[in-house]
């Protein structure tokens, strides 16, 4: 069962955030190239919210900020933003929610810990069509193909809405002729040395998080085959994370 577009006369009403914070490159072009589409509003972070994962703010109050035209700095996560938007700043429910663009990639598992995607998530949660958008580069980040190709998936969303409690998330790799794009599933990586451990001029140890890629699995239909081919990736991710296949096997064991 799909969610039902928007049938309205009205200009669709398109809500913008990320998680790289609201002065950020990526949702700056995101912003002007969806303008074309319909009315925007962005609630964006105040700053950088890289890898706050669906984390909510809870402890403390958010503080909401002007930033221009239809425009809000959030100091909170994306989620945050999120909540914030649809259940306080907008005039109306948003016909669609566009995450990014994420300087970055967020391919595999980073979809766990990804703020971009955890925004679009918490915009399906309320049942509204969502797309979280990434560009795959290291730097020299150049936006414009992504930003042409989110506006050209808003209008097809917004037209034709999306399966029941699914988003899209969609990565794009940074190079010069883009060959199309392909409905793909979530590959796996491995990485080296996950947790480096180093020492500082006093003596004490630190520890950094984060390693080396040595190779990813999921074949051909993965996100990282799509990718490293020139293509546009598109992962549609669903809100049940039941694994349906175990659920036997589980009730067949004695615990």
């Amino acid at each position: 069962m799909k969610s039902k577009p928007a049938i309205s006369f009205k200009k669709p009403l398109i809500l913008v955030s990320n998680d790289d914070g609201i002065h950020s490159d990526g949702i700056k072009k995101l912003v002007s190239a969806l303008r074309r589409v319909g009315m925007v509003y962005v609630v964006a972070p105040d700053r950088e919210q890289s890898a706050a994962s669906h984390s909510l703010t809870l402890h403390r109050p958010l503080r909401v900020q002007d930033a221009g035209r239809n425009m809000f700095a959030v100091d909170g996560t994306p989620t945050d933003c999120i909540n914030i938007a649809i259940n306080g700043l907008l005039p109306r429910k948003p016909d669609i929610v566009v995450s990014g663009i994420n300087r970055g990639g967020n391919l595999g598992e980073d979809v766990i810990y990804s703020g971009t995607v955890s925004a679009a998530m918490e915009a399906t949660l309320m049942d509204i069509p969502s797309i979280a958008m990434s560009l795959v580069g290291k730097d020299a980040f150049d936006f414009r193909l992504a930003a042409a190709f989110a506006s050209r998936l808003t209008r097809h969303v917004l037209k034709h809405g999306l399966p029941k409690d699914t988003l899209l998330n969609v990565n794009v790799p940074q190079v010069k002729h883009i060959k199309g794009y392909k409905i793909t599933k979530q590959g796996k990586r491995f990485f080296t040395d996950v947790v480096v451990e180093k020492t500082d001029p006093r003596g004490k140890k630190y520890y950094w998080i984060g390693g080396n890629m040595v190779r990813w699995e999921g074949g051909e239909e993965a996100d990282f085959h799509a990718i490293n081919n020139g293509f546009i990736s598109i992962t549609p991710l669903h809100l049940d994370m039941t694994n349906y296949s175990s659920i036997d096997e589980m009730r067949r064991r004695k615990i």
